[in-house]
């Protein structure tokens, strides 16, 4: 909130609008969580919203720029960088992989059957710090091993 603040401001138009649909992306979340007005989101709940705002402003900005609307693409990147300075920097293909082996230790063996749970797994020990295509990747590519 006070970052909306000091933007509003600031009149930095951009991030004021950022802000706001991250603001309502979260609210939204409660309301189909059914927590709003209670305890909220967790941290983590949070993070993941955040992640999933994120995420779509980089696949906005490939489908623009597919289109030939650079500007438009131009637009939705500066979004996602500002959101991404709210997020923890994801993790290295090495750290993925090492958490990947340690889910796999604990759940015993990988197969095609288990890889979801494994996924889950590697996701609360990454603590929204790992992209779920990249711990895919890694996981499959144990699984080819």
């Amino acid at each position: 909130m006070q970052d909306l603040k000091s933007a509003l401001l600031a009149k930095d138009a951009e991030k004021v609008s950022v802000l706001r649909s991250i603001k309502s992306a979260i609210t939204y979340a409660e309301v189909a969580r059914g927590v709003k007005g209670g305890a909220g989101l967790s941290d983590q709940e949070i993070l993941e919203v955040m992640s999933k705002e994120s995420k779509k402003r980089q696949e906005s900005a490939e489908l623009f720029t597919k289109g030939g609307a650079t500007e438009r693409a131009d637009k939705e990147l500066r979004e996602k960088a500002i959101i991404d300075t709210y997020l923890p920097d994801a993790l290295s293909n090495d750290d993925i992989a090492k958490l990947v082996d340690q889910a796999i230790s604990e759940m015993g063996e990988l197969s095609p059957q288990t890889m979801g749970r494994v996924i889950g797994r590697v996701k609360e020990l990454s603590k929204g710090a790992a992209d779920g295509g990249a711990i895919a990747g890694v996981v499959k590519e144990r699984m080819g091993k």
